[in-house]
């Protein structure tokens, strides 16, 4: 059986309706829209940023186990018609993935780099093309004091990422593999083991230690 599903409806573009949008964004938000995706990832249309580009397309997910959200995320298809020189395209994809882990993992000197490998390893695995990435990984934590000392400590990775996807025909690119990549990011970060067949040395982010209510 199959058991993917598709992203559920949600707002649309707020500074031009997608009616008066160029065909080849209508195009790359309906591949979008279409993309069958593993059901432990619950992706859902948000409001896009308005002052990134003329045409934008959000997305936000979460990485679900029961009642546990392992990781969440926010996915954004920027498009400008004219191109952008820092773009080297006319699309854009922007991402934000983040996760809570164990306090000694966020003190591994090599976490920021593996995590940035994760990004480039999950579009690289789906033979994807792309250019112009940059972006950061952040390692962050709370300790709690006081009234709060009774709490156990809480460290987060954060994956800030953008990147430009290549054009196919009719100046489209392939969003549909692309958000599988970024899927596949996302549940790599959450813990989750690999969707099929995969390298066994692949490693994956420890899960919570506990569940957070959603």
């Amino acid at each position: 059986m199959d058991e993917s599903k598709n992203i559920k409806d949600g707002a649309e573009d707020v500074r031009h309706p997608e009616s008066t949008a160029p065909l080849p964004f209508r195009s790359a938000v309906e591949a979008l829209r279409a993309a069958r995706l593993r059901p432990q990832i619950e992706v859902e249309a948000t409001r896009p940023p308005q002052r990134l580009a003329p045409y934008a397309y959000a997305l936000e997910a979460a990485v679900v186990d029961g009642d546990e959200d392992l990781a969440d995320g926010r996915l954004v298809l920027l498009h400008d018609p004219d191109g952008h020189d820092a773009w080297q395209g006319t699309f854009r994809l922007v991402t934000l993935v983040r996760a809570e882990l164990e306090p000694e993992l966020a003190t591994d000197p090599l976490l920021p780099e593996v995590c940035w490998t994760w990004l480039t390893g999950a579009l690289q695995g789906r033979g994807l093309s792309y250019g112009e990435a940059s972006g950061t990984v952040t390692r962050a934590g709370s300790y709690y004091f006081g009234g709060l000392a009774a709490r156990p400590s809480a460290s987060q990775i954060e994956i800030r990422a953008s990147w430009t996807p290549r054009e196919g025909p009719g100046g489209v690119p392939d969003t549909a593999a692309h958000l599988g990549a970024w899927c596949d990011l996302l549940a790599q970060v959450g813990g989750l083991p690999p969707a099929g067949p995969g390298d066994a040395s692949v490693v994956t982010l420890p899960q919570r230690r506990g569940p957070q209510s959603r």
